[in-house]
């Protein structure tokens, strides 16, 4: 695999938010930097903020927050199974979207990028295992805020590159 990259490394490619080869923070890495992540609601939006908050953070560069990311979080779920016997249902999806858009902290907080974000995740529904639920339920909700993290993070990646480009 290291061979991979050193090949891919040859012909240009690096990854978007990474350091420079001389060690230097990237336009992706340093743009992520200046980010401040606003409160989203509820607990799902506890998640998303925090992995987001990670995300960004991940080279300490101590740079001043110059953008403020607003994020809108919302689920939505659907019955995929029901046991016939009962018609109670023993397999959800649940979907997560989130809206999101930069800001800078300049007087005219003006919108420089917007996007959304998708993901979807499935669940088993016990039957009397509220406990188990519960604990499904939430780990359902994190996987999709670290997928949902993600692409936000891809999203807002390609735009500072493609600001340092001139583009």
């Amino acid at each position: 695999m290291a061979g991979v990259g050193l090949v891919l490394t040859g012909c240009g490619f690096r990854p978007m938010y990474a350091a420079r080869g001389d060690g230097t923070a990237g336009p992706a890495e340093e743009g992520l930097a200046q980010i401040s992540v606003a409160l989203i609601p509820e607990r799902a939006g506890q998640l998303l903020r925090q992995t987001l908050q990670s995300r960004f953070d991940r080279g300490n560069l101590g740079l001043a927050r110059k953008y403020e990311l607003t994020v809108g979080y919302a689920f939505s779920g659907e019955v995929l199974s029901i046991e016939q016997a009962t018609s109670a249902p023993t397999r959800y999806r649940l979907v997560g979207v989130a809206s999101w858009t930069l800001v800078s902290q300049d007087p005219q907080r003006r919108t420089l990028v917007a996007g959304t974000a998708r993901s979807m995740d499935g669940l088993n529904l016990f039957n009397q295992q509220f406990f188990a639920m519960d604990m499904e339920s939430e780990a359902v909700q994190r996987r999709i805020s670290e997928a949902v993290a993600e692409q936000i993070t891809l999203q807002l990646s390609a735009y500072f590159n493609r600001l340092a480009a001139g583009g």
